[in-house]
Order: structure tokens, then sequence, then C-alpha cells
């Protein structure tokens, strides 16, 4: 996904500004609408924006849609130049801060490569999160949600109403679940041969 060339003369550009989804890192999306550009969207982040380049006959409804696909992919790539644990406990931490007050305190966060039935666990006795290692790789609100989901079990040891209630509070929760039942039910998917296979 990379930029697009410096405009040509006499190419038209439309270029419209928006505030970010929640959940987004970058402070503002900008879409650039350009006559020369046919079938193509691509992405980029400058600086604190995120430039999102599609063709100018691109209806509304197809820019918005594009945005977020394009957002999500931008944040699969930046997930994939992997967190350390280090960087995680860190990540763990502003979380906490932003949407529970600092409360969940966890004295270990790591990836682990044993957990491949679930996404996460946590033990609140020791104050220890585990996060599967196949989260890396996934958008980052992705990765944000499990790790909440792990903080708030910190907080509140089971699944009942309060604890749904903790993640409530975080915008991208319905998405991040919906993203992450979907990976679930695609791996349940059977194999379909490709022509190399046959």
């Amino acid at each position: 996904m990379s930029a697009d060339p410096l405009n040509r003369a006499g190419t038209p550009q439309r270029s419209t500004t928006s505030p970010p989804p929640s959940g987004s890192r970058a402070s503002a999306i900008e879409v650039r609408r350009s006559a020369r550009r046919r079938r193509t969207v691509s992405a980029y982040r400058e600086g604190d924006r995120t430039i999102v380049l599609i063709p100018a006959r691109m209806s509304e409804a197809e820019e918005q849609r594009w945005v977020n696909v394009m957002l999500d992919k931008l944040a699969a790539q930046e997930s994939k130049r992997s967190l350390g644990d280090a960087e995680l406990a860190e990540r763990a931490r502003r979380l906490s801060e932003q949407y529970f007050d600092g409360r969940a305190r966890p004295a270990t966060v790591r990836w682990v490569t044993n957990q491949n039935t679930r996404w996460g666990s946590c033990t609140p006795a020791e104050g220890s999160i585990r996060l599967s290692h196949r989260l890396q790789g996934m958008p980052e609100y992705v990765v944000d949600y499990v790790l909440l989901h792990e903080l708030a079990h910190l907080l509140v040891p089971g699944h009942g109403p309060r604890f749904w209630r903790l993640l409530e509070a975080y915008p991208r929760t319905e998405r991040a679940r919906g993203y992450l039942e979907g990976v679930v039910a695609a791996a349940r998917l059977p194999h379909v041969p490709g022509a190399r296979d046959e």
C-alpha cells in the first residue's frame, strides 16, 4: 500500500479530512480522490495522519467502507511489527489508564505460544496476563480488546454483567469480537484445494 506519485498537473483531486474512528491511532484521516485512479485504493501514514487514496468516482458509502478496510490493513501491518513483552505490558498500562482509571495493574503481560484454543488468559491471584501469539499480526484494535478483556479480569474475575459493563467503555468491543469470531469461523471452513493442490 504505497502512496501515489506526486499529483500531475491537470489531474483533478478532491481531498477531505475527518477525525479518526474511535480507537484509531491516527489523529485524522485524509481521503484524496483522483480521476487518474481507476480501481485501486491505497493508504499510508503521514505523521499523525492517515492518507487514503481512492478513485474520484467512488460513492460516499464506498469511500467509508474503503477507509475502514484500509485502516484495518494498516493496523494489521503495524501490529506485525511484533510488540515484545515489554511493549505489550506498556500497552496494557496505557489501556488500563484510559479505560479503567489505572485500576487494573498486571504484574506481568506476555505473549505465549501454548494457547491455541483461547486468545488470552488472566490469573488474577498472580496478576499475570498472557496473550496468544496468534493475535500477532491482527489489527491493533483487536489486540487492545483482548488486552482490555484480560485487564478487566483483574477487577472482576468472572464474565457477569459487571465484567461486560467494564468492557462497554471500549468503543470497538463489538467490532473486535466480530473480527475474532470471523477468524474462528474461517478456521473451521473446509480446505478448498487450489490449482496447485490438484
